[in-house]
């Protein structure tokens, strides 16, 4: 059984995909996202399962999704942002290097746009955010082997910065 080496946690929009990207590059490694792989099973689009489905529907899939990635992966792996509302995800997630990507309301609001596209934050997406956060935020923190803010930082700050927090050295 592999593992990650690599866990990547946070909100819709803080830049999983895109740190992790740059991560899976300076660690020498492969990438994979968990929304990816959902979009791939499903044939359709995460938005798309959750106006058919509903979320507990998504969220069964979701945790399917991680935990085969966090058994079939061996480099850096980018989790949905509900993901970690699950118990069991959570405890899987134990003992593994996770970093929690944190970032406020407001950036969230320069990087989203808090969009319709993202179907919690359909109706007034700034107070559905917030809700959201004070609801995952103890979550985030209470699995993360490392927190790091992504206010105000590029891409490549933020990649440095995880990289240092969990003393990992480049390929």
């Amino acid at each position: 059984m592999s593992r990650p080496q690599v866990v990547l946690v946070g909100p819709m929009g803080v830049g999983k995909s895109t740190v992790g990207q740059l991560l899976a590059a300076r660690l020498g490694v492969g990438y994979r996202d968990t929304d990816e792989d959902i979009v791939a099973e499903q044939g359709r689009t995460i938005a798309e399962i959750f106006v058919d489905e509903g979320e507990p529907v998504f969220r069964a899939i979701e945790k399917a999704a991680v935990r085969r990635a966090l058994t079939e992966h061996d480099g850096v792996l980018a989790l949905g942002g509900g993901a970690i509302l699950d118990e069991d995800t959570r405890a899987l997630l134990a003992g593994q290097r996770v970093v929690y990507l944190s970032m406020d309301v407001e950036e969230a609001v320069k990087r989203t746009g808090l969009n319709a596209a993202r179907p919690l934050l359909a109706v007034n997406p700034r107070k559905q955010w917030r809700e959201l956060m004070e609801a995952r935020r103890h979550l985030y923190e209470g699995i993360a082997t490392a927190v790091v803010a992504t206010d105000g930082r590029t891409p490549e700050e933020v990649t440095q910065a995880a990289l240092d927090a969990l003393e990992l050295k480049e390929a």
